[in-house]
Order: structure tokens, then sequence, then C-alpha cells
């Protein structure tokens, strides 16, 4: 790499991602940065949770590292290891390291499906030692002053197998997301989709019906994500009801009982 090259310029936020914020998690977020924080977003699939993590990556000023979290990383694919190439074994940063050594924030999503063991090594990042161990590397990382750490996950949907463990939990200060009122949703939906706000609030509607039967075995209602995602089809011209079977109701569940529940909603709607 030359001296002069930036070792973030492909996690930097350069254009401002569009949020609708719905309470005070902005201002809760930048009073969190000034202390550099780690913070643990909790919420449901497809909220807005990494949505808002870049938008106050990009109001912050600073690079994002994102890791998407599954139980196959391990502790290397977060802090790094040695390679090999032409010139013999080299170290290469993980994402991890690379953000705490040269000051972005790093984004965990999803972080209880990494497995325990891998998640361990964040600990002497969230306290007041800020420090990494690279045992492979023999060295001991002081984090950058501008690095932090954020998390998330969906208390709602893990198993007890998959929660986190009160060592980590009570490392981070916390936002709880849900999803927005329906008028927020419905501007949300209707700016991210293409569509009019009337046909945005034909879907939210649809989906607070759906999360309805979160108490009649659904694991989760639609998320915000899968309305923009049924309305940009609806735009490009898509029946309306062949766009929710493809992303609502095939999505959702596999459930014959459940599909047909959900259908009769999708039917509701749009008659």
């Amino acid at each position: 790499m030359n001296a002069g090259a930036d070792p973030l310029a492909a996690y930097r936020v350069d254009a401002a991602p569009w949020y609708r914020s719905s309470a005070r998690e902005v201002e809760l977020y930048e009073r969190a940065w000034v202390h550099r924080l780690p913070l643990l977003l909790k919420g449901p699939t497809g909220c807005g949770k990494t949505r808002f993590v870049e938008h106050m990556a990009w109001k912050l000023g600073r690079p994002l590292v994102t890791v998407a979290c599954n139980e196959d990383m391990t502790a290397a694919d977060l802090v790094g290891r040695w390679l090999l190439d032409a010139q013999g074994t080299v170290w290469q940063d993980g994402p991890l390291t690379l953000a705490a050594r040269h000051g972005a924030i790093c984004y965990l999503d999803e972080v209880v499906e990494a497995r325990q063991d891998t998640t361990v090594v964040i600990h002497p990042l969230t306290d007041a030692r800020r420090l990494l161990p690279l045992d492979r590397k023999g060295e001991l990382l002081r984090a950058h002053a501008d690095f932090q750490l954020v998390v998330s996950y969906n208390p709602g949907y893990q198993s007890q197998a998959k929660d986190l463990k009160p060592s980590t939990r009570q490392r981070f200060a916390a936002l709880a997301f849900d999803y927005p009122p329906p008028e927020v949703e419905t501007d949300i939906v209707a700016h991210e989709a293409g569509v009019t706000m009337e046909l945005a609030a034909r879907l939210v509607g649809l989906a607070r019906r759906t999360r309805a039967l979160r108490e009649h075995g659904l694991e989760e209602g639609a998320s915000t994500r899968m309305l923009v995602y049924a309305g940009r089809l609806i735009r490009d011209g898509m029946d309306p009801r062949d766009s929710c079977a493809m992303t609502l109701t095939q999505a959702l569940t596999d459930d014959p009982d459940l599909s047909a529940a959900l259908r009769e909603l999708v039917h509701a709607t749009f008659p």
C-alpha cells in the first residue's frame, strides 16, 4: 500500500443514505458518539437498523466497516490472519482490526449469529481499555480515538441458544428499534419504493395485520424492507397480489395454514 493511500477509502460513505427518523435515535446516537460508547441496536429484522448506522456514519463523517455475522465466522475472520504471498508471509487485518486501527465505525450485523467464542474477542474493545489483542501477530492494538463498535440483533427472533450473554450485553449502551408508526412507515415505503402515498399506506396496513399474526404462530410479520420490495414490483407493473405473494406470503412462512391466512390478508387489501 502506498504511504499516502487511505486504508479506509472503500468504507467511506460518500452519499447521504436516506433515513427517516421516527423518534430521538439520531440525537441519542450522537451523544453516545461523543464518548465513543459501544452501541447495541436491537429490533426486528428489516426495521431500518442498518440504514440508521449508514446514515449516522455519513452524518459523523466516519468510514463504516460492516460485517454480516454468521455461525461459520471465526475470530480470525474478525481480527485477521497471516497469508502467503510472493514475498512470504504477510499479516492481513480483519475488518474489526482495520476499523480499530484506523478509526472507523465497525458494525457487526446480527452479532448473535456468530459463535460465542468468536464474539468474546470484542470484549477488550468495549471497556475503558479499548484494546484488541492480536495474539497471532504478537500485537496489542490500542483502538484509534475515532473507533466505535456497533452491533445489532433481533431479540424477538433469537432462540435461547442464540442470545447475547450478560457478560457481552452489559458492555454496551443500547437503542431499541421497532417498526415505525404508520404515518412514518408509509412515508418511508413511498420514498424507497417510488410509489404513491395511497399505495404505501395500503401496504403498511397489510404489514401491520401480518404482524398481528405473531400471536398465532408466525415468527415475524412483514418488515418495512419487504414492503419496499413489494412496492417496487407493483410500481413496475406487477399485479399487487402477485407482488405480495412473492415478497410477503412466500417469504414469511412455509406453513399452509399461515400462508392461507396471509393470502386472505393480501386479497382483502387488494380486492
